[in-house]
């Protein structure tokens, strides 16, 4: 597998809020830092469905992988229709993902969100 098909499948299983499918591409010391600066470890990034975490569409697109042996760095643009114990938390986010390769397969590490915000006016 591919950082690329790594990106894809990471992005598939959010999609359909697939837990299992999510644990299987983490690192054990994954960390997930969302669009607020909360910092979220493996268990508790696998919890969020089961807390209220609801995608009714979720895109990664434009991925950009930059590659450091057994490491890359992919920067990419998330897109999603999400609630978080019924209120709207969808968005535009840039993300920021640390693959890590310590074995045979890639693993995500760690993941980043940033809000994209709106282009200033002219």
């Amino acid at each position: 597998m591919t950082v690329q098909e790594l990106v894809q499948r990471w992005a598939d299983a959010e999609r359909r809020e697939d837990s299992a499918a999510i644990a299987d591409l983490l690192a054990d010391d994954f960390v997930g830092v969302g669009p607020l600066g909360f910092i979220l470890t493996r268990e508790q990034w696998l919890d969020r469905f089961r807390g209220g975490l609801h995608h009714t569409a979720f895109d990664v697109t434009e991925p950009q992988v930059r590659g450091y042996g057994d490491a890359a760095v992919v920067v990419a643009t998330q897109t999603q229709q999400t609630t978080w114990q019924g209120r709207d938390s969808s968005g535009r986010f840039r993300i920021t993902m640390v693959a890590v390769r310590p074995a045979d397969r890639w693993l995500v590490a760690g993941v980043h969100l940033s809000p994209v915000a709106a282009p200033p006016p002219q």
